[in-house]
């Protein structure tokens, strides 16, 4: 090995590292509209997205306290507000509001935006400058998502598409601003402390809805808020945060290209949910986008 592979043999760790990490938030955030799903046979949206706050957070309070965790400085608190209101409030919400109307395969399609708007707040907020064949191939896979949410809807968007649209703005601004965050402070650190910023207002607005809305706690409703919860809510992003950390926003962010597809077998296996032939279509050819982005140079 010469001396030249030797000075970057840690950086390659790094990065197989991050990206295994990315990849394996992405795994866990597949899950989370099939998951949502189950929740909604016996709880209303409102009720789905504060419990699972709520629970979340006591996960992550009850880690923070565990490890003796100090409060985090106070430059921290204007990106954990970013993360908190887009993260834990916003994308939830909104996902969860355009589920009662959209399949979870619907969904899961058009929420393959993501990455492309991540890279947009990303470029914006830390000045990167990704390359041309990078834009070409986020925006090929744009494209091939916003077609196929204007092809099932009829031509116009539905109320569902305006919801899980406004969800991809306020997701991306989380996400870079969580990747920011996660140079500075552990992932799971981020993660966890916007959770606690978010309980003074979870409490009150969870019980709120569980009085206001029907509660049926089937077998399937308790996983699924059990799931979205523990492992999109706080798992996933922790594993999210730390590979963003080590890879780059951008970079981290076209492994969610993959989810939609990801999404559609747990749609077809757990929910039962037939499939149009545009759906699976669109997934790959997202899916290839996955693989030109990676290979560009960022």
């Amino acid at each position: 090995m010469t001396v030249q592979d030797s000075a970057t043999a840690p950086f390659a760790i790094a990065a197989r590292s991050g990206t295994l990490l990315a990849a394996l938030g992405v795994g866990a955030f597949s899950l989370t509209f099939p998951a949502t799903a189950w929740a909604l046979e016996g709880l209303g949206p409102w009720t789905v997205t504060t419990v699972r706050m709520v629970l979340a957070a006591l996960i992550a309070g009850s880690c923070l306290l565990a490890l003796r965790v100090p409060l985090p400085e106070r430059c921290h608190l204007p990106g954990l507000l970013v993360v908190a209101a887009g993260v834990v409030i916003g994308f939830p919400l909104l996902t969860t509001l355009a589920l009662t109307s959209s399949s979870t395969s619907h969904a899961a399609v058009v929420v393959g935006l993501l990455p492309l708007t991540t890279a947009a707040f990303s470029a914006v907020r830390t000045g990167a400058r990704p390359s041309r064949t990078f834009w070409l191939a986020a925006l090929a896979g744009a494209a091939a998502v916003l077609a196929f949410a204007l092809l099932q809807s009829g031509g116009a968007p539905t109320a569902g598409d305006l919801y899980l649209f406004a969800a991809l703005l306020v997701c991306a601004a989380g996400y870079t601003e969580g990747g920011r965050l996660a140079r500075h402070l552990p992932g799971w650190q981020v993660i966890g402390w916007a959770l606690i910023v978010c309980l003074p207002l979870a409490v009150p607005a969870a019980a709120l809805a569980l009085i206001a809305e029907p509660v049926r706690l089937t077998p399937h409703a308790v996983i699924g808020l059990l799931w979205v919860a523990a492992g999109s809510q706080f798992l996933g992003l922790l594993l999210w945060y730390r590979g963003m950390a080590a890879i780059g926003v951008t970079r981290a962010s076209q492994l969610q290209l993959a989810q939609p597809l990801l999404t559609l077998v747990w749609s077809v296996s757990l929910l039962g949910e037939h499939l149009t032939a545009a759906a699976p279509l669109t997934a790959l050819a997202v899916l290839v986008c996955v693989v030109v982005t990676q290979r560009a140079q960022t």
